[in-house]
């Protein structure tokens, strides 16, 4: 069976416990990885990609696994099955595309309507206008953080950076309306 272009990739697979006393130290563990962008096969135990700084990482958070008195084994899969490793690379880029897609929708359903809502409320303040550059901010950051961890080069990336650019672009518009309207009564 072939699956097209898939790469050969190595990947790490980390299998962990955590004490089940109390919750926080399990969802600390799960949310540092899902940030590091890992793939869950099942409950505690994920997959990523042998990358650079990967195992870096992977290393200091199996050090937090151990100071929260928990245990974790950390394996190289040298050799992995094309099925398989296609099934890994898909998922990965379902996770990434996933991820830029809700960039988007953040981006159309939010972001948008927000500048849309402040211009039709004439709410030309500069005080408003550095909070919807904070959102901004925030987008830009999300952008960077699935950029890096989108693994196999996913869909979707090129409209979610053509979106966060979109926003700029509203908001730098939305900011000069502000600077005409209120800029020169500021000053004093």
């Amino acid at each position: 069976m072939t699956f097209g272009e898939v790469p050969d990739e190595r990947f790490l697979l980390l299998v962990y416990r955590v004490p089940s006393s109390t919750s926080r130290a399990r969802v600390a563990v799960w949310r540092e990885l899902k940030r590091m962008g890992a793939l869950y096969v099942q409950q505690a135990v994920c997959v990523l990609p042998d990358r650079p700084g990967v195992r870096e990482r992977l290393g200091k958070i199996r050090a937090r696994i151990g100071e929260l008195e928990g245990e974790s084994m950390h394996f190289v899969l040298d050799k992995v099955e094309e099925q398989e490793r296609h099934m890994l690379v898909t998922s990965f880029k379902e996770n990434s595309a996933k991820e830029y897609a809700e960039i988007v929708e953040e981006c159309e359903t939010k972001f948008f309507k927000e500048i849309e809502f402040e211009r039709f409320r004439e709410n030309y303040t500069f005080e408003e206008a550095e909070e919807i550059r904070q959102d901004l901010e925030k987008l830009k950051r999300w952008l960077r953080k699935v950029e890096e961890r989108d693994w196999m080069g996913a869909p979707g990336r090129d409209v979610a950076t053509a979106k966060v650019a979109e926003c700029e672009q509203l908001l730098e518009a939305f900011e000069a309306d502000v600077y005409e309207r209120v800029g020169g009564s500021e000053q004093g």
